[in-house]
Parts: structure tokens; C-alpha cells; sequence
């Protein structure tokens, strides 16, 4: 037993074995045949919790946009903090949508501090190959920031998905190579393994959009949407909107997608795309 502990210590410095969860809902949904298409979700919740998480789950289960998804990858979703509550945010969501989760969050600057706020992947289909990304390089404060990838075992399909979290207060090269390490890991699943990548990627340069569409367009991978705000929040009582959240498919078509702008739980809009095989 000691010499295990000795080895996780090593392994995972800092305090990092507890931050990657994985578990299932109290009671699981279950599908009688595979769907010709499956909806999947990004968003960035801004770590809600109360009245708002309770209202976020509701948008989950019934809205007509995002309602009923299959897939969903969230961003700042809060676990044992006190602004939250000390609640397990997204063991609550998998609870109420009755799917699996996993969820990582960045190691701390200072060991005695509260966890960070984490990534989060939830599904109707089991998940395996569960992986904590810490993103390079450290923001303010030495401040990480990590991507969570996770394989999703659904009928006789596989599908490699991530929800990542990029860091906002860097140089755009940097946020690069924040998203390059990402790409890093799912080069190491087969080529032809479908793939999905969504999150927060806090590109808010203007120049921007074209590098990361180069980025992973060269690694493959096409998104349906365009230049579209998926941010808004005033400042100075003006109202900023942004591009900051991505949906990226590989080996899938998007036969719909949008931005649900009628949910304003977050400062973020969720991203929703119905997905097919290509």
C-alpha cells in the first residue's frame, strides 16, 4: 500500500489524483437502437450552481435547442468550492440527466488553495480512455488550464471527444499550443476514429479565428460554424460580444447546428450541433 502511494505521488505531483472524476448518474438512460444523428453540446456555465444549475439542467432536459442532447462538453463547471456551494456540480447534472460524466480540473499554484474549476464530458454512452490534459503554459497567478478527452462506447461506434478550457490572459501563440496539445493527444487514437473538440478557447484577438482554423483544418477537422459571437457581457454598460467557443468534427458532418441565444444562464450561449457519420 505504501509503495502504491509512493507511486501516485510521483506520478501525479501536487495533490493531482483527485482531480480527474469519472462516475455515472444514479440512474442511466438507456437507448434501444442507435439514432441516425446525435446531438452534442458545448458550453460554458460559468459555474453556476443553485436556482441557476437547477434552471441549466431544466434548459438540458426540455429546451427546444439544446434540450435532449446525447453529448455534452461544459466548461468552468465547479466542484467542492465554496462559491458552489462545496457541491459536485457535474455529478448533480449526471444525476438529473441521467448519464455518465467525467471531469478534470488544473493542478493549483499553491497546494493549499481550492481546486480550480474543471472541464466536464457528459453522456448517455459509457466513457473510457478517460484523460486529463494540463494545458502548457500558466496564466496570471501561474493559473492553469486543461482539456478533458474521454471515448465514448456507443452500439459498435467509438468516438474520441474533448471539452477543453483555453487560457484568456496569454499570447495567442501560447493559446496555440494550448489547442495544439489537444490535437497532441488524439493523433494518438487511430486516424480514422471519429472525433469531436469543443470548448472555451478564449480567442478574443482579432486575428484569431484564422490561425486556429488553420490549425484544425490541417489536423483535420471542419467546424459548421462561422465567425458567430458566442460571448457577450457588457463593459462600461457597452455590450462586448465574442467568438470564443468552437465545435470541431472529424470523420462526422453536422447535419444542424446553432447558438442557442435565448439561454443567458452563463455569459457564454451553448453551442448545439446534430451530428451524423460521414
Amino acid at each position: 500500500m505504501i509503495l502504491f502511494l509512493v507511486l501516485l505521488f510521483v506520478l501525479f505531483p501536487h495533490n493531482d489524483v483527485p482531480l480527474l472524476e469519472s462516475g455515472q448518474g444514479a440512474t442511466v438512460r438507456t437507448l434501444a437502437s442507435p439514432p441516425s444523428e446525435i446531438k452534442v453540446i458545448s458550453y460554458n456555465i460559468r459555474w453556476r450552481s443553485g436556482d441557476d444549475l437547477k434552471t441549466l439542467i431544466k434548459l438540458f432536459q426540455e429546451d427546444p435547442e439544446i434540450g435532449g442532447a446525447s453529448i455534452l462538453a461544459l466548461q468552468e463547471v465547479d466542484r467542492h468550492k465554496k462559491r458552489t456551494g462545496h457541491n459536485n456540480t457535474v455529478k448533480m447534472i449526471a444525476d438529473a440527466l441521467g448519464v455518465y460524466y467525467a471531469w478534470a480540473a488544473p493542478p493549483t499554484a499553491n497546494p493549499t488553495d481550492e481546486e480550480e474549476t474543471g472541464v466536464a464530458i457528459l453522456s448517455i454512452y459509457p466513457l473510457s480512455d478517460v484523460r486529463r490534459i494540463v494545458l502548457p503554459h500558466a496564466g496570471p497567478g501561474k493559473r492553469r488550464r486543461v482539456a478533458l478527452g474521454a471515448t465514448v462506447q456507443m452500439h459498435n461506434r467509438r468516438w474520441r471527444i474533448y471539452s477543453a478550457h483555453a487560457e484568456t490572459r496569454i499570447k495567442l501563440n501560447k493559446k496555440l499550443e494550448q489547442y495544439k496539445a489537444v490535437l497532441d493527444d488524439l493523433a494518438q487514437f487511430p486516424a480514422d476514429m471519429p472525433a469531436i473538440v469543443m470548448g472555451d478557447f478564449n480567442t478574443w484577438e482579432p486575428n484569431a479565428d484564422g490561425k486556429v482554423v488553420k490549425l484544425f483544418s490541417n489536423a483535420g477537422l471542419k467546424t459548421p460554424f462561422g465567425d458567430h459571437s458566442t460571448f457577450r457581457r457588457k463593459v462600461l454598460f457597452v455590450p462586448i460580444e465574442l467568438r470564443l467557443d468552437y465545435v470541431w468534427l472529424r470523420g462526422l458532418e453536422a447535419a444542424t447546428f446553432g447558438i442557442d441565444r435565448g439561454v443567458e444562464v452563463s455569459d457564454h450561449w451553448p453551442l448545439w450541433t446534430n451530428v451524423r457519420l460521414r
